[in-house]
């Protein structure tokens, strides 16, 4: 029996081809791994001696040869494929170990050049994988050293079963597969649109106990993308409280995003992924307070996310109410210590994206439809980023134009239709996914009440008709802001002048469907 093993990742392969040698195995290897095994004391030789040809081209030839991939690909229930094996001197090879070169880890380097990247795509190794794996019925394909254990018991026993050999063909294919779509990644990365052709590459984080209800299934996947840097709530670090649940995991999710929009101090209270409560202010467990305040029911069972340190002042604050997740970059170990002493509480440890409070990155936006994917660039725009139009006789304050800036960057983390009442940038009341935008503006008055006097109303798009302005006016709203270009956007003009209102427009909107 044959093996070739040729590993960028040499966890555990030095104790894999020890073993393999003892069970009968012939193991051959190139490269760094065949003096990994040669210096752990495995019998060991160079694929060369397979091929009689020496590698070339700086090792880009290294098994690219009849040799090795009609050992590999000769099938061994048919007598026509072992006879031309043995007409043309080639011995079948009956297990190939292979993990690719670190293309991803090399392009994420600073500075890594074209060069470098081309260097770093594997070739010889893909195609043996393939190879293998289009054979499993006659060859053992292993690509994660996690299986090593697994594969050596069953070897011991006996062989390995057609069932087993299958699984790991599959997951040799999908090596390939999120291997090849990091490559595509990197090569499209200076291109605009979107192409023809797509893959997305997820690599499971863990199983979770059910979806979004009890009879639904689930698991945690983490989107492996080029040139951006494993953040947020997927490579979260849980350091306390239980397992995290797929609404969990959605609320935090929008939660932290929410509060990271903010380059100001930030406290989100999320529940249903729509923020119920969130407050701007210079002291953290203020801006916890603020948040809280504005919907103190809606907060019982949510999550709570910061943008800064969570202090022991905050902790304290947090102490009295129930929730299932605390999200922040950094936890004074008093606060800390405080928090894990909630029951079921989960705590998060959160880096903050790439390039926080400098500028908002972009990613792309997949949505799931029935047969197929949604994609869009992200809703990303820079605080400063929007150019605000006066359209009516009365311009903002300064106050209410820091509110109405807080409140624009708030109501895209709002469903649409989506009203926010806001006052010293403090969320006070919300309505969100009515398919009305005059409900949704009741359900915020209703939300806010008499704090909503003196404070501002945001819009995520634009008003058809001027009922919201006169709703806005009725709770003593002053100054309002919104993308505009209704056909009616005359008929809100003049409303809001009638009120005293100031009214901008953003030319923007922020639909969250």
């Amino acid at each position: 029996m044959r093996a070739i093993i040729s590993v960028s990742d040499k966890a555990g392969v030095a104790d894999f081809a020890r073993v393999l040698s003892q069970l009968g195995f012939e193991v051959f290897s190139t490269g760094g791994t065949k003096k990994v095994l040669a210096e752990a004391g495995v019998p060991v030789k160079g694929v060369s001696d397979i091929t009689g040809f020496p590698e070339i081209l700086d090792g880009r030839v290294k098994t690219l040869h009849p040799m090795v991939h009609g050992g590999i690909l000769a099938r061994r229930d048919l007598a026509s494929h072992m006879e031309e094996l043995d007409r043309n001197k080639i011995e079948a090879i009956d297990l190939v170990a292979v993990n690719l070169y670190p293309f991803v880890q090399t392009v994420a380097k600073e500075g890594v050049t074209l060069t470098d990247a081309l260097e770093n795509i594997d070739i010889g190794g893909p195609t043996m994988v393939r190879a293998a794996a289009k054979n499993f019925p006659g060859v053992i394909v292993v690509v994660d050293p996690a299986d090593y254990p697994l594969i050596l018991e069953q070897l011991k026993s006996g062989s390995i079963d057609l069932t087993e050999r299958k699984r790991l063909a599959q997951k040799a294919f999908q090596h390939v597969a999120v291997y090849d779509t990091a490559i595509a990644q990197y090569l499209r990365q200076d291109t605009d649109g979107f192409p023809d052709e797509m893959t997305v590459a997820l690599k499971k984080r863990y199983g979770l106990r059910y979806g979004e209800n009890p009879h639904q299934s689930a698991a945690f996947y983490a989107e492996l993308s080029v040139g951006q840097k494993p953040t947020g709530i997927t490579w979260a670090e849980q350091l306390g409280g239980k397992e995290l649940s797929f609404n969990n995991i959605l609320d935090a999710d929008a939660a932290w995003g929410a509060v990271t929009d903010f380059a100001a101090t930030t406290v989100s209270v999320v529940k249903h992924t729509n923020p119920c409560g969130l407050a701007s202010h210079n002291d953290i467990a203020e801006a916890y307070r603020r948040a809280f305040s504005g919907d103190p029911v809606a907060a019982y069972g949510g999550i709570v996310a910061a943008n800064r340190k969570v202090t022991l002042a905050m902790a304290k604050e947090m102490k009295a109410v129930f929730y299932e997740i605390v999200v922040a970059p950094e936890y004074e170990p008093a606060a800390l210590e405080l928090l894990k002493g909630k029951q079921g509480l989960r705590i998060l440890l959160a880096e903050l994206p790439p390039g926080y409070g400098e500028k908002e990155p972009s990613y792309l936006d997949l949505r799931r439809v029935k047969g197929g994917l949604l994609v869009q660039s992200s809703d990303s725009l820079p605080e400063g980023g929007v150019n605000l139009r006066t359209v009516t006789k009365r311009k903002p304050s300064e106050g209410e134009a820091a509110d109405l800036l807080f409140a624009w960057r708030a109501v895209k983390h709002v469903k649409s239709n989506a009203i926010l009442l806001v006052k010293d940038r403090m969320l006070l009341g919300m309505g969100a996914g009515q398919p009305s935008r005059i409900v949704s503006a009741r359900i915020a008055r209703e939300k806010a009440g008499e704090k909503a006097r003196g404070g501002v109303l945001a819009s995520d798009a634009m008003f058809p008709f001027s009922d919201v302005v006169e709703a806005a006016a009725e709770c003593g709203v002053t100054a309002i802001i919104q993308p505009g270009g209704s056909i009616r956007d005359g008929d809100s003009i003049k409303a809001a002048d009638e009120h005293d209102i100031a009214m901008v427009f953003t030319g923007v909107r922020h639909f969250r469907h």
